[in-house]
């Protein structure tokens, strides 16, 4: 399990997607977002891997312009071997999340980089009241929304990390799913 994740971050981490950081920065940014306030250990992985559809060679390189690959869905997907839903729903509800806060509050959709605010148009725009009291009934849909929070937040150029993907390690292997004996 962690040799598959790792092997996502050595080939493609150091790749940006359109914004600032690369992908390692932004999910370790993000991660430790989630750590700092004190997030559960699910949501603190959830919050690192939660880009990782953007890593996966099934994806890479196969994007048209204006083509949404729908990364939280294949990450979701891919992680799904070996995580329980506590760590994959958020991630696979992450976009939908942003599309949510854009609906429910007009002056967020100003806070999102260019890229995210390019990506929004292609994953449906903002949701309508109707479509959001729908969202928050979904299972994991706050806790999607607090990822997408710091999903946003984790952009910063400047911000130096002490942790690496290694760090995490253990994190990750106390919540894989055990395997079941036969």
């Amino acid at each position: 399990m962690y040799e598959a994740i790792e092997r996502c971050f050595a080939q493609h981490g150091d790749k940006r997607y359109g914004e600032f950081v690369t992908q390692r920065q932004h999910a370790l940014q993000c991660a430790t977002l989630a750590s700092q306030e004190g997030a559960s250990s699910a949501l603190i992985a959830a919050a690192l891997l939660h880009d990782i559809g953007h890593m996966l060679e099934t994806t890479m390189g196969s994007k048209e312009p204006g083509e949404d690959l729908m990364h939280e869905v294949s990450g979701a997907n891919f992680l799904s071997q070996w995580f329980p839903a506590e760590v994959i729903e958020p991630i696979r509800l992450h976009v939908v999340a942003k599309r949510f806060l854009t609906g429910n509050d007009p002056a967020y959709y100003d806070t999102l980089s260019p890229a995210s605010k390019h990506s929004l148009d292609l994953q449906g725009g903002p949701m309508t009241v109707a479509a959001q009291r729908q969202f928050l009934e979904v299972p994991f849909a706050r806790e999607a929304i607090q990822l997408r929070r710091w999903d946003d937040a984790a952009k910063e150029t400047d911000l130096e990390l002490s942790l690496d993907l290694g760090d995490f390690r253990g994190l990750l292997e106390s919540l894989a799913k055990k395997e079941r004996v036969q």
